[in-house]
């Protein structure tokens, strides 16, 4: 398909334009995180990208390194600050993935990248997620975001694959705005909505071998 070609052009266009133009918001929002995090404002994480390639995905932080008396990380309330939570509510904390996208290890709209620890759980269907770069945005996200169940978000992440437009594109980017702007359905990264995918997979295989036993 001719397009996977041209979306690659418009995610370089695009996110270098973003980035020119969002260069002050981007500078005042280092130098408060910066203040506010006492240190690095941001935050990095290995993601499986496109064909399962492992990259380094970066936002703005939105936990500090709060730690218990054992030397333990908080839990993410607790390490969740007033100013974070401004970030994610806005989904001002993914700005800093416009670098990625410039990069290449991203798109601007595709299934967003989850966790290196997800890989080994995914069926085979579930897999095809990863054909494409994942994305800033997607289906997912104007669909429900975090309100949906891991299964609703691999369907929409595999059809989204399998319908993969010009057209789908813009309807995403166009939905996603509106979401933004009306602070609906407020993706946070987290797995605090329906819990960490591996373990519950890990789960289900171990009930659906017991029944098979």
């Amino acid at each position: 398909m001719i397009y996977k070609y041209i979306k690659r052009i418009l995610d370089i266009i695009s996110s270098l334009l973003a980035i020119i133009i969002l260069s002050p918001l981007l500078g005042i929002l280092t130098v408060i995180g910066a203040f506010e995090m006492k240190g690095n404002p941001f935050f990095t994480q290995e993601r499986p990208g496109k064909d399962e390639k492992i990259f380094k995905l970066v936002k703005f932080r939105t936990m500090t390194n709060a730690k218990d008396e054992n030397g333990e990380l908080l839990s993410d309330a607790e390490r969740l600050t007033k100013y974070g939570k401004f970030l994610r509510n806005t989904s001002l904390d993914e700005l800093p993935e416009l670098f990625n996208i410039l990069k290449g290890d991203m798109s601007v709209i595709g299934p967003r990248p989850l966790l290196v620890e997800y890989l080994s759980y995914y069926n085979q269907r579930e897999k095809h997620r990863h054909d494409v770069r994942p994305g800033l945005t997607g289906l997912a996200q104007v669909n429900g975001r975090n309100s949906l169940d891991w299964e609703h978000r691999f369907e929409c992440d595999v059809e989204y694959v399998e319908n993969l437009s010009f057209f789908s594109d813009v309807k995403i980017l166009l939905k996603t705005i509106q979401k933004v702007i009306q602070r609906s359905d407020v993706a946070e990264d987290t797995n605090e909505t329906e819990g960490n995918f591996a373990e519950i997979r890990a789960k289900q295989l171990k009930e659906n071998g017991a029944l098979n036993d």
